[in-house]
C-alpha cells in the first residue's frame, strides 16, 4: 500500500486548508485510516481516524470540533479537514492505513504516507 499525502501550506491563523490523502496499491475500501502529526521537538500524535464505513475517531481535545476527518472509496482518498487552524497545529501530517482491523482503527498502522508540513503564522 503506497499514501500520498498533500495539501499542506502555510496559513494564518483561524485559516482551513484541507489535507488528502491518495491510497494505492491495495484494497483502500477494507482500510481503516488515520491522520497523526508531528510537532517539531515532539512526539507524534493520533489525530483522528476513520473507519471502511466512515466511523470516525478523533484523537487530542484540541482538535475536536476543528477537524474533520472522511473518506471517498471511489477516489481511494482520506481527507483531514482542518478549520479555526492555531499555531500549534503547526507540524507534518502523515496519514496512516491499519490494513489488519477488519475496517475498524485499532491502534495499529500498517503503512504510513510520507508527511505533509502544516505551517500555522500567528
Amino acid at each position: 500500500v503506497q499514501l500520498q499525502a498533500s495539501g499542506g501550506g502555510s496559513v494564518q491563523g483561524g485559516g482551513s486548508l484541507r489535507l488528502s490523502c491518495a491510497a494505492s496499491g491495495g484494497a483502500f475500501s477494507r482500510y481503516a485510516m488515520a491522520w497523526f502529526r508531528q510537532a517539531p521537538e515532539k512526539e507524534r500524535e493520533f489525530v483522528a481516524a476513520i473507519s471502511w464505513r466512515g466511523a470516525t475517531v478523533y484523537g487530542a481535545e484540541s482538535v475536536k470540533g476543528r477537524f474533520t476527518i472522511s473518506r471517498d472509496n471511489a477516489k481511494n482518498t482520506v481527507y483531514l479537514q482542518m478549520t479555526s487552524l492555531k499555531p500549534e497545529d503547526t507540524a507534518v501530517y502523515y496519514c496512516a492505513a491499519n490494513t489488519r482491523g477488519n475496517g475498524y482503527y485499532t491502534g495499529a498502522v500498517d503503512y504510513w504516507g510520507k508527511g505533509t508540513l502544516v505551517t500555522v503564522s500567528s
